[in-house]
């Protein structure tokens, strides 16, 4: 069977009723009644699966959830407002003042933030490295090391890491690594690789139209046996793995964040997130095959490409190996400085200017002047942002349209 085609039945039986309305329905309400005290009591302690209040969880996004931890073969999920949402949602449920990250590879520049500058005000250590630095990796974690954090694909620098050997380096000296997936879903398959939890903006591809901000993590199951996480360095979990067993994961996160830093989802979101998973895996065959056209045929035009897809590509090995569906909508071009990027991108007619990725259409962005305007040059170089750089995140579109926009606008 071809490897989409099990995510085209799977995903589209998971949305749809068999009964009733098809459409998923949308439950609007933020509160909930709980009809007796008994019963509110019972809600509240989790021994009855109602609903408690929206901001801890709704029934339309609890839908969703369940196809996301479904879809990842994880144990459940946490839908939440945006992907930064997600994100702060699987670091603050693990971590408090003194602990330390380690982040690998490129980030995208809200993420990048967050470590840096937010975590940072509140004590938190972040040390950052390029994907091949696994030897130094492993000098730098002790005691207080709480998270690996990594992208399965770089935003934007490309750079793919080796998420297996990241995860056993992780699951050897017993911690939590955090895949963010959110380029490639159904591609990457983080918790089959070893790591402990993935995390998603939805609003990206898995959506798909720029329709519905959203998030979501999905955790993995607590094994009964050893665990990582029953040791020293996640005491703070006992008391979740007494009461919930395999599921702990979840009900730690939902108290040790979502009650009270508030990223839940909107049920409207969270529906229409539901409708673009029923086209996901489509749309995601076809954009792969895109890029790899794209990215071929604007290199031989002469065009600064960065793509893993291509033999000059440092991982174009680990791509054939590691990536064999591709490696989601991303591919960059370097024009060598702001002036010609602008002078492209002005150019340019069918490529849409937006920070957004994952879109149905295609989409561009410099990225000097844009999402890493604020950082330094220190920072640029780390995370891979030139002058000339732009982001391109292929569409729909066919890949001769796309490929004959940029000609025209280079002036091929």
């Amino acid at each position: 069977m071809n490897y989409f085609e099990e995510y085209c039945t799977k995903l589209v039986q998971s949305v749809g009723n068999k009964e009733g309305a098809i459409s998923p329905n949308i439950v609007n309400s933020a509160a909930f009644a709980y009809g007796t005290p008994e019963i509110g009591e019972a809600i509240f302690n989790g021994s009855v699966k109602k609903p408690l209040y929206s901001r801890m969880g709704n029934p339309t996004s609890a839908h969703l959830e369940s196809i996301l931890a479904e879809m990842d073969d994880g144990i459940g999920a946490i839908a939440t407002s945006s992907g930064m949402g997600a994100t702060t949602l699987a670091c603050m449920s693990l971590l408090s003042q003194g602990d330390e990250i380690i982040s690998i590879g490129g980030l995208f520049g809200g993420t990048y933030s967050f470590f840096n500058e937010t975590l940072s005000r509140f004590g938190i250590t972040t040390h950052f490295f390029d994907v091949d630095s696994l030897d130094n990796i492993k000098k730098v974690i002790n005691d207080n090391t709480k998270i690996i954090f990594l992208e399965s694909v770089g935003n934007p620098n490309m750079r793919l890491p080796e998420i297996k050997k990241i995860a056993t380096i992780a699951n050897e000296t017993g911690v939590i690594l955090i895949v963010d997936n959110t380029i490639t879903p159904l591609i990457i398959k983080p918790l089959e690789l070893g790591a402990d939890i993935v995390v998603y903006s939805t609003t990206k591809i898995i959506s798909g139209n720029a329709s519905a901000l959203g998030g979501c993590a999905v955790f993995r199951a607590v094994n009964d046996g050893v665990d990582k996480l029953k040791s020293s360095r996640y005491s703070f979990l006992e008391k979740f793995i007494k009461k919930m067993g395999k599921m702990a994961l979840i009900p730690n996160a939902k108290k040790r964040a979502l009650r009270d830093f508030g990223m839940s989802p909107n049920a409207n979101a969270s529906y229409q997130t539901m409708l673009g998973l029923e086209t996901l895996p489509l749309r995601l065959q076809r954009i792969v095959q895109s890029v790899e056209i794209v990215a071929k045929e604007l290199d031989k035009n002469g065009f600064n490409l960065n793509h893993p897809s291509l033999t000059n590509h440092p991982h174009h090995g680990r791509y054939k190996n590691n990536f064999s569906q591709g490696c989601g909508p991303l591919l960059t071009i370097d024009m060598g400085t702001k002036e010609e990027a602008f002078k492209l991108l002005n150019k340019l007619k069918l490529a849409t200017l937006s920070a957004n990725i994952g879109d149905t259409r295609t989409l561009a962005l410099h990225m000097a002047s844009t999402i890493y305007s604020d950082f330094n040059d220190e920072e640029k170089i780390f995370l891979g942002i030139s002058d000339g750089l732009i982001r391109i995140s292929i569409g729909l579109e066919s890949p001769q349209d796309i490929i004959n926009d940029f000609l025209q606008a280079k002036g091929n």
